[in-house]
């Protein structure tokens, strides 16, 4: 039997159980209708964020506000880098304006900051804008993710 894995949907929150094998097939939530694994990244609210934070597919979030220069010129190289780690990292922004609560939670401290999630633990955070081959490098050494 094929090993399922929880994958939150980051459109409508609803956890969903995909077979691992099912992953590059673009598997789609089972209420929504969203993508569940796209490589594209996703808005997100703190609601959401804190589902998402416990899928066993890795997560790496964007910690972000609309009013900072580094955080609009980082969004096109995390997308990038979305693009390149797809589909064994999904990856999720939240604007820390709209969500102060979850600032406070996570103990952001400056932005744009990001924070790696695998099964419900932080496995790794880094700050500042880069590249989106550092940001995908940072994540592989962490997860051991094959280029």
């Amino acid at each position: 039997m094929a090993e399922a894995m929880r994958v939150t949907c980051l459109k409508c929150g609803q956890p969903n159980r995909v077979p691992a094998e099912k992953l590059e097939a673009g598997p789609k939530c089972g209420v929504c209708g969203g993508a569940l694994n796209s490589g594209k990244v996703a808005e997100v609210d703190f609601e959401i964020l804190a589902k998402a934070e416990k899928d066993d597919l890795p997560l790496l979030v964007d910690f972000w506000a609309p009013w900072c220069g580094p955080c609009r010129q980082m969004a096109p190289q995390f997308q990038a880098a979305a693009g390149m780690l797809a589909p064994k990292v999904r990856f999720a922004k939240i604007n820390t304006e709209v969500n102060p609560v979850a600032t406070q939670r996570y103990r952001i401290q400056g932005i744009p900051s990001f924070i790696l999630f695998r099964k419900g633990r932080e496995v790794a955070r880094a700050a500042g804008a880069r590249p989106a081959a550092d940001l995908a490098a940072f994540v592989r050494s962490k997860l051991g993710v094959a280029a």
